[in-house]
């Protein structure tokens, strides 16, 4: 997510996609400070805003006032279970860590402040500190692989193990200077050495993942014909779950060839897709907010065809 002190990235954009209008409801999965729940309320929309960090709520009292806002606290996967199939107008979804999560030290999600190495969206389940103290090598260095796509995960893993045979972790800092030795110095690099690994490590705390590819179901399942789904991601792991959930609700499989024809049958396509690609943050957006730099906004149009879970 990308709330906080900043605007929402792609505001506009997101805005322009779900169109919400008076009598409308809309759900913000990811809430966050608020950012894209002004907006969606200023058009006369009624919102459900989701979020499971507790601190979110705090966002919210204003909102209220208006009398067409309700926060939810718990994951968007979750959603399903608030509303009844083809229900929705519009869901929007920012996913990731919010500038809010970033720039609170105390949250441990930033290797450029000092804070308790938790990293957790919510108050609940492990948290990073219990993952890189007690995982083995191997599987430390699968995380950094996978969701990090760090080249050097196992010398990474090796390092952590190495240090915590000393002394155990509970810090960001210590953890981001362990990381750097791991890797060496930063001369010339654009970013941090520990970037990919806490994000990795972010990642596996909260099941991010998991909880994008819940929530783009529960989204299909919701939104009534017509509906909207808007979708921003930060990195290309998440985008690529993205881009792969709507080519393939829409229809657009590989065409096939003489050696391999494509599949026909199977559930017919739930979304239209109303632009080609990804839109990007423009030269002021960029400006204005750093952070949007890896944004990208994904988008579909809710067919009258069943969700596919429901039509398998």
């Amino acid at each position: 997510m990308s709330d906080g002190p900043h605007q929402s990235v792609l505001l506009a954009e997101v805005t322009g996609v779900l169109r919400p209008a008076p009598g409308e409801i809309i759900v913000d999965g990811t809430f966050g400070a608020g950012g894209y729940a002004r907006a969606f309320l200023e058009s006369g929309a009624q919102v459900v805003a989701f979020d499971r960090d507790p601190s979110a709520r705090r966002f919210a009292e204003p909102l209220e006032a208006t009398g067409r806002f309700r926060l939810v606290e718990a994951r968007f996967s979750e959603m399903g279970d608030h509303f009844g199939v083809g229900s929705v107008d519009g869901v929007a979804l920012d996913i990731g860590v919010s500038s809010m999560q970033l720039d609170e030290a105390e949250r441990g999600f930033s290797f450029m402040r000092d804070g308790p190495l938790d990293m957790r969206m919510s108050d609940k389940g492990p948290t990073a500190a219990d993952l890189v103290n007690t995982l083995e090598k191997d599987e430390l260095a699968r995380i950094f692989w996978v969701y990090g796509e760090e080249r050097e995960s196992r010398r990474v893993a090796s390092f952590i193990i190495r240090r915590r045979a000393e002394r155990l972790f509970d810090r960001t800092l210590d953890l981001a200077e362990v990381v750097e030795k791991a890797l060496g110095g930063r001369r010339g690099a654009k970013t941090h050495p520990a970037t990919k690994s806490f994000q990795a490590l972010r990642i596996a705390v909260n099941e991010e993942l998991t909880e994008l590819e819940a929530g783009l179901a529960a989204a299909e399942k919701i939104l009534k014909s017509g509906g909207r789904l808007a979708v921003v991601t930060f990195h290309s792991l998440e985008d690529r779950i993205v881009k792969s959930f709507f080519t393939a609700r829409a229809g657009r499989l590989p065409g096939g060839s003489r050696h391999a024809p494509p599949v026909v049958g199977g559930p017919a396509p739930t979304f239209e897709l109303p632009f080609k690609g990804a839109i990007e943050p423009g030269e002021a957006e960029l400006a204005a907010n750093p952070r949007a730099r890896s944004a990208k906004l994904r988008a579909g149009i809710r067919t009258d065809a069943p969700a596919w879970r429901d039509a398998a």
